[in-house]
This record gives structure tokens, C-alpha cells and sequence, in this order.
């Protein structure tokens, strides 16, 4: 999770979140080369006297400064358009888990597992136990494999909610009325936390997402289903 002194974004724990490290890093690079130039012309111009007046009619100055932003914004929505569409690609998932939000709480539904329903709470700060995280800690957790597709089937009962959950790359807007769907591999197990990324009102803050991820054997065992 995040710290805070951290600059850069949490280390990626799915296929998806590695790509979007990548294309941030990819855009970075190019936003610095862009601002790198433009502080330079700044300085030029206000250093050097303006004697040379064979640039006032430059074609060729002009084609390479209509041509050049161009191709950069080909290099930066080719990589953009591959990770949008490999975010709504949805490859057999092996679970569906359908998450309902609500004021100001999640409901989890397990579908494949005989529709076991149930809700998660911001854990209160009397109830934290060592080494609990304020504000982030639930009491029922959302238990998933790694290593195996899962899709999220996302809605809401009441406003609008969003069900984010950034070390996965993953975001998902809760509608009333409207069911969305989010699909996530986990590349290794751990305890990974969440918030509503939605103006939902006024505990909009306390509605924490927690999944913890395990190995698939571990998974099919059953008794992590006990709350």
C-alpha cells in the first residue's frame, strides 16, 4: 500500500497495473523532454539578442513544429488505446464475485459458492487491533486466489460509488440500475487495501476495500469463507 513519503505509484500486483506503470513511465518521459525544450527556448529568448531575422519566414522551422506534436500524440494513444482495451477484455474468468455498494458499506456476493452474501465495514478505531491500518481495515475481508481470472461484477443500491483498488489498476464505478464488470489475475498473494473513489457523501472516506489474496490450493479449501 501507499506510504507517506511515496512519489510513485504502488508496486503492481496484476498484468493490467504493470502496464499502466509502464505507459505512466512512457508519458513521463515525454513530458519531461517536452517541458526540457520549452525551458530552453524560454531561455534562449531571454539571453541571446534577436539580430537573426532569417527565421521570421522559415517553412521548413514550421513544418517540423506542426509535424513533431503530432507523432506524439501517436506515441502516447497507441500504448493508452492497448491498455483501455485490454482492461475490458473479460478471458473466462475462473470466479465472479458481484460487490454492491451502499451508504456507507460494501455487500460481497460469492456466486459459484452457493450465493454467499456478506457485508464489509470500516473497522472502528476501538475495535483495531495491532498492526490494523485507521481507516483502511475491514471486518470481513474479500478472500480471492491468485493466479486465477476473477471477475468483478460491480453496482450500487443507492448513490454512486466506485470500487477502486489501485495496486490491482483497477476502477469501477458503482451505478444504481446499471451492473459493471471489472476482470483482475492477481500475480501474488498478500493484503491489498482500497477506498470508494466517489464523492458518495458525507462518510464517503469510510468505505475501505480489503482483498486478501492467497494461493489458489489454499482457496479451494473452504473454511476461508467463515466470518
Amino acid at each position: 500500500m501507499a506510504h507517506a513519503t511515496q512519489v510513485g505509484l504502488q508496486d503492481a500486483t496484476s498484468p493490467i497495473m504493470e502496464e499502466l506503470i509502464i505507459f505512466h513511465d512512457h508519458a513521463l518521459m515525454i513530458i519531461f523532454l517536452i517541458c526540457f525544450l520549452v525551458l530552453y527556448a524560454l531561455f534562449l529568448t531571454l539571453t541571446t539578442k534577436l539580430t537573426n531575422t532569417s527565421i521570421s519566414d522559415a517553412q521548413e522551422m514550421e513544418t517540423v513544429w506542426t509535424i513533431l506534436p503530432a507523432i506524439i500524440l501517436v506515441l502516447i494513444a497507441l500504448p493508452s488505446l492497448r491498455i483501455l482495451y485490454m482492461t475490458d477484455e473479460v478471458n473466462d474468468p475462473s470466479f465472479t464475485i458481484k460487490s454492491i455498494g451502499h451508504q456507507w458499506y460494501w455487500t460481497y456476493e460469492y456466486t459459484d459458492y452457493g450465493g454467499l452474501i456478506f457485508n464489509s465495514y470500516m473497522l472502528p478505531p476501538l475495535f483495531l487491533e495491532p498492526g490494523d491500518l485507521r481507516l483502511l481495515d475491514v471486518d470481513n475481508r474479500v478472500v480471492l486466489p491468485v493466479e486465477a481470472p476473477v471477475r468483478m461484477m460491480i453496482t450500487s443500491q443507492d448513490v454512486l460509488h466506485s470500487w477502486a483498488v489501485p495496486t490491482l489498476g483497477l476502477k469501477t464505478d458503482a451505478i444504481p440500475g446499471r451492473l459493471n464488470q471489472t476482470t483482475f489475475t492477481a500475480t501474488r498473494p498478500g493484503v491489498y487495501y482500497g477506498q470508494c473513489s466517489e464523492i458518495c457523501g458525507a462518510n464517503h472516506s469510510f468505505m475501505p476495500i480489503v482483498l486478501e489474496l492467497i494461493p489458489l490450493k489454499i482457496f479451494e479449501m473452504g473454511p476461508v469463507f467463515t466470518l
